[in-house]
This record gives structure tokens, sequence and C-alpha cells, in this order.
């Protein structure tokens, strides 16, 4: 007995299980169901962004955190590639996080890496409304191709000098230091017996040098005790010489001293000198004239003065 397969059926159950089948596909590719959200940032690169495509991978430390949503040369600049980023919602992107252009492993696949700022730095937004324009810095190959211009610049330069140095007169001078280097060479060669020979006297010259400072060794031992005695001598007259320097610190304290009373003496000894004397010689006039009338009246010191006669018109006193 022959089974009777009911074909419409076969066929509508396979084509719903590959429509299931698809749209299970587009939802895991949708990101689960559509239950991530993206923001949209910007940066512009300074650099060539051979290698990169639409949809290559934006990653925050090695992280997937995004895609590249387009790429497009700026405008305003045309030295500048302005990138679209699409970029997880939540992504720690601060004004200090840096977007750099990098290769993955052999296959050259360029991605766009981010590197995070500081914990204290705020949160990137735009400024003007606009996308949030993240920050770059040159990639390893950028890096790579300047200190390699730089290097070859300097090698440049570097040939340069050497040619204008080595022109044809520089050559020939140094040619001819080469020839005159070569004939001194042989001249020492034809004098090496004569260089030998000084050699040999400077070593014996060494030699008795040597035996010289050792005989004087034992005079210079002897010189020893002169010496120190020479060392006290000199001590000795130093000290002298310290207490020459004191006596002449006390002398002229002495000086300073007889000098202050010097001053102080004429200052206020001096003025009742000169009074005493000025007495002394009213009193010498006085006794020459008591002398003079004693000579010319003894009995003056018993009866006085002698009274004078009145003159002619004057009246004799009682």
């Amino acid at each position: 007995m022959e089974d009777k397969v009911n074909y419409t059926l076969v066929g509508a159950f396979v084509l719903a299980l590959g429509a299931a089948l698809v749209a299970g596909v587009l939802w895991l590719a949708a990101g689960i169901g559509g239950h991530k959200r993206y923001d949209p940032y910007q940066a512009v690169m300074n650099e060539s962004v051979a290698g990169l495509n639409i949809n290559a991978p934006v990653k925050y430390l090695g992280v997937d955190v995004g895609k590249v949503q387009s790429i497009a040369i700026d405008t305003d600049h045309p030295q500048q590639v302005r990138v679209m980023f699409e970029i997880e919602r939540g992504t720690p992107i601060t004004e200090d996080t840096l977007a750099v252009l990098k290769t993955q492993g052999l296959t050259g696949i360029a991605y766009v890496e981010l590197s995070g700022g500081r914990p204290d730095s705020p949160p990137l937004v735009a400024k003007d409304g606009s996308v949030p324009t993240i920050g770059t810095r040159p990639s390893l190959t950028a890096r790579l191709e300047a200190d390699v211009a730089t290097v070859l610049a300097g090698i440049n330069r570097t040939s340069t000098a050497i040619t204008a140095t080595l022109d044809a007169k520089n050559r020939e001078a140094l040619a001819r230091t080469l020839a005159d280097t070569a004939t001194l060479m042989h001249t020492l060669a034809a004098q090496q017996a004569t260089i030998s020979e000084g050699i040999q006297n400077t070593a014996r010259a060494a030699r008795n040098t040597a035996r010289a400072t050792e005989q004087l060794a034992p005079a210079v031992e002897q010189l020893g005790p002169a010496i120190e005695r020479i060392t006290q001598s000199a001590a000795s007259v130093q000290k002298m010489a310290d207490e020459i320097a004191r006596t002449g610190v006390d002398a002229r304290v002495a000086v300073d001293a007889a000098a202050s009373g010097v001053r102080r003496f004429n200052a206020e000894t001096l003025p009742e000198f000169d009074r005493l004397l000025a007495q002394l010689n009213q009193l010498a006039g006085s006794l020459r004239r008591l002398s003079e009338q004693t000579e010319r009246n003894p009995s003056s010191l018993l009866l006085g003065a002698p009274t004078l006669p009145p003159g002619p018109g004057e009246k004799a006193s009682p």
C-alpha cells in the first residue's frame, strides 16, 4: 500500500522553515533584536586612509564598539578626510579621547582604534549642535613615513656636504697628505735602529733616576729634624708677632686714654689756672705797691698812709 504524500504541505513547510531561518539570521545580525543603540561621531584624519572601508570596525582599547559609517574628503580642507562612526551608546568617549588608524595583523585590514583619556575628563559633546568630533593622532605608518623622510633629508644633506668637501682641490690636498704620510712612514722605518737606541737610552736614564731617588731618600730623612726645627722656629716667630700685635693694641688703648685725659685737662683745668694766674698778678701788684710805700715811709705800717695836703683851691678834710 503506497503512502499518499501531500507535496503542497511539504513545500509550504520548507518555505516557512526557510523564511524563519532567514528572519533569525537577520535578527541576529541586527544586534539581537536591535537592543543596542548607537551614537554618531566623526573624526578628521590628516593622512591617507588607504585600506579603511565602510563598516570597518571601530575598537576602544581593542574592544569592538562600533563601525565606520562613511568616508569622504573634507571639501573645506582637501588635505583632510572626514570619517563618520557609529559607536555604541555608553562607550566612554571623552574630550581627550583620540582616534588612530591601524592595520590588523598581516592581513592589512584597516580599522579605527580609540584610546581613552583621563578618568576625570568630561564626556565629548558637540559644541555647535553637529556631530561630536573625536581628536586624532598620526598612525604608525604616518610616523614612520615622517621619520624616514627626516632621515633621508639628513642623508641627502650629508651627501651634499661630502660632495662639496671632496672637490678637486680637496682631493688633491688629501692625495698630498697621504703621500707625505707614506714618506714619513718610510723615514721612520729607515730610522728604526736609531729610534730603538733612543728608547734604550731613555730606559737607562729612567733606571739611573730611580737609583738617584733611592740614594736621596736617606738625605731627605736626615733633613726631617731640621725641617721640624725650622717649623718650630716659624711657630715661635708667629707667636712673638702675635704678642707684639697685642702689645700694640694695649699701647693704642693707653694712648687713647691719655689723649682723653689731656682733652679733659684742657677743657676743665686750664680756665681755672688762668683765673689763678690773674689773681696772683693782682696780688703781686699790691705787694709791690706796699713795698714801695714802706720804703718811702716806714711808719705807714703803723700810722697808715699820710694825708696828702689839699691842692690849690681844695679844702682840707676834717
